[in-house]
């Protein structure tokens, strides 16, 4: 079977990745690897995930539906390490939505002509109109973490951007959308772990690019432009949501009652959405849990 950049993902495993993170894996034999800290031994039952997923799930149709008749504008913002569970979790949100008003946007690289933009004029076009929802795989977000760990933009390019950073989603909120900010944070083993899962399914591999390539030894970097980021863009009307996503099951459910529980919508049930669980979800404060 061939390997997306030529195995580079079991040769960093086998020759650079620490000790203990290469032990770890070992020891999981494919399984989920929970962090050392992590507040849970196992990982979350299926079957009660299942019958928790689909519940919360109902009530993100009641959101929707809600949405579209008042007028409402969401916008949820996905972001966290290579293999975090972005793009699953989106999954699991949007699955039962109505696709005409729920969408996901995920950009490319910028053009020539974007690149000589302002920084955040391309995200504008995509932001929600009344009645949607539009959940961001990826976003501005970029330039804080993966621009200055890959050296694509200046100091002096960051730093205008936490510079307009406040502003410019102050007056998002400020014109009625409700942001949501979610940032799911793996650990360096079980990250791997699932890197070396999409390396060897081919029907997975389209998932992994050159940057998760090169970022695996980039851990350290990634960390410190992570704290920077979470610390200098946390706020009272635009506040990170940190969501510990080892166990990707607990993560989903996690996400979706911190989304669901903000919002008043029609037909809610409370009971259903419950609490949100503070050993897994919480402020930037559990980044370094």
């Amino acid at each position: 079977m061939n390997m997306p950049f030529d195995g580079a993902i079991s040769t960093f495993y086998k020759k650079k990745a620490p000790k203990d993170v290469r032990e770890a894996i070992d020891e999981a034999k494919g399984h989920t690897i929970l962090n050392g800290s992590y507040p849970y031994k196992t990982r979350m039952d299926a079957d009660d995930y299942e019958k928790t997923l689909l519940l919360l799930q109902i009530e993100l149709v009641k959101l929707q539906a809600w949405a579209r008749e008042s007028g409402a504008r969401i916008a949820i913002l996905f972001e966290g390490r290579d293999a975090a569970g972005k793009g699953g979790t989106i999954k699991r949100f949007r699955e039962h939505l109505n696709p005409r008003s729920a969408r996901v946007v995920a950009l490319p690289a910028p053009s020539d002509r974007e690149a000589s933009q302002w920084y955040f004029q391309r995200y504008i076009e995509h932001m929600p109109a009344g009645g949607e929802i539009v959940m961001f795989d990826r976003s501005w977000y970029n330039r804080g973490v993966v621009e200055p760990v890959f050296g694509f933009c200046t100091k002096p390019e960051r730093q205008a951007f936490f510079k307009q950073l406040p502003d410019f989603e102050k007056l998002l909120v400020e014109d009625g959308i409700t942001l949501f900010k979610i940032w799911l944070n793996v650990g360096q083993a079980e990250q791997l772990n699932r890197m070396l899962a999409r390396e060897s399914d081919p029907l997975k591999q389209w998932k992994l690019s050159r940057i998760d390539v090169e970022g695996l030894s980039l851990w350290e970097e990634y960390t410190q432009a992570i704290t920077e980021t979470l610390h200098l863009s946390h706020e009272i009307y635009a506040p990170w949501t940190v969501i510990r996503s080892d166990d990707k099951r607990r993560a989903r459910i996690q996400a979706m009652k911190q989304v669901l529980s903000q919002i008043d919508y029609k037909g809610k049930i409370d009971k259903v959405v419950g609490e949100i669980d503070p050993l897994i979800c919480g402020g930037p404060a559990l980044l370094h849990a």
